[in-house]
């Protein structure tokens, strides 16, 4: 667990980053099939970062010389149900910062905020802070683009903290992978891989990152279905990642013979997507662009698939007229924590 001194010095260098006031907020959890059958809970990102506690219901308000956050005092009957609540006094010790009670929170059209992802939290923010609210970001009032730059900029390099956590995940993930290598056989349903996978990151205290990908189908990119059965000649995905209590995930894919073992022709090409990867990592550094990593990675897939007589023709002119992406119609990858 992180300490509270990592979440008052990333508070205090946003602070120093603020114009005016801003209000990031944790977000609700959101009802399945009716109101008291919920999702489990995900507070927004940012506010686990700068808080470090998914706090239901609560907001971070903070202008260049203030934090304050406001959350909710505990309910003795809802205790009952989802067992005690710390009160705010006992809060602000964990935390060290100033909580006060939610209902207290008020803002204006001047206070800055992030975007949430859906309706509801943006309806929410809309209400403190009267004015209209772009649920996902895709407009954004000129003191809100200022956040979201600030935001960007303290999270573009990460601190010890924040490492640490990226490696638990990791390290969490590792570990479900190999429960996954473990519980293949032919035979087992991949519904069966999926479980040991996921009770491997469950027991570690993590829940995962995403809903994971466990399939023999590994060409239906985010493939949501587990009832297949494994068979001896199969190749099995697997995508799945660990999250941490504070947010911070892992993200990982692997592919592995039912078998045990590689047939030729699987070897071949699984030898043309190492390469890929391989050349992908050796060209990242400070300042590489993310699209020539991913175009390196597409050429050495078309180079490699023209060697092993799945692709034929000049390997650079077919790269050009776009054949990566009849093997590779996704990203090299995407940003993690």
């Amino acid at each position: 667990m992180t300490l509270p001194a990592a979440f008052v010095a990333r508070r205090r260098r946003l602070q120093d980053r603020l114009a005016g006031p801003a209000l990031i907020v944790s977000g609700h959890a959101r009802p399945r099939n009716f109101l008291a059958n919920r999702y489990p809970f995900r507070a927004e990102s940012h506010f686990l970062y700068l808080v470090g506690r998914p706090l239901e219901g609560a907001a971070l308000w903070m202008d260049p010389a203030r934090a304050v956050l406001y959350a909710e005092p505990p309910d003795p009957v809802e205790a009952l149900w989802s067992g005690p609540m710390p009160t705010l006094a006992a809060l602000s010790r964990e935390l060290e910062v100033e909580v006060r009670p939610i209902q207290e929170l008020t803002a204006d059209e001047r206070c800055a905020v992030l975007p949430p992802q859906d309706r509801e939290t943006a309806n929410w923010l809309e209400e403190i802070v009267n004015r209209p609210i772009d649920a996902g970001g895709a407009e954004l009032a000129e003191a809100d683009a200022a956040l979201a730059d600030a935001i960007i900029e303290l999270r573009l390099r990460h601190d010890a903290a924040a490492v640490e956590q990226l490696r638990a995940a990791a390290r969490v993930t590792g570990l479900a992978h190999l429960a996954g290598m473990r519980a293949t056989r032919a035979g087992v349903r991949e519904c069966v891989v999926r479980a040991a996978m996921e009770a491997a990151i469950i027991g570690q205290g993590m829940t995962t990152a995403y809903g994971s990908i466990v399939t023999v189908h590994g060409e239906v990119l985010h493939n949501e279905r587990h009832d297949g059965e494994l068979s001896a000649g199969d190749l099995l995905l697997a995508d799945v990642g660990a999250e941490t209590p504070e947010g911070w995930a892992g993200d990982v894919t692997r592919t592995w013979p039912v078998s045990g073992t590689f047939s030729g022709s699987q070897q071949e090409v699984y030898q043309v997507v190492l390469a890929a990867q391989t050349e992908a990592i050796a060209a990242i550094r400070p300042g590489a662009s993310f699209r020539e990593v991913h175009r390196i990675a597409g050429r050495a897939l078309v180079r490699g698939l023209t060697e092993i007589g799945l692709l034929r023709g000049d390997a650079r002119e077919l790269y050009e007229r776009g054949a990566a992406a009849l093997f590779f119609p996704h990203g090299i990858g995407h940003l993690l924590g």
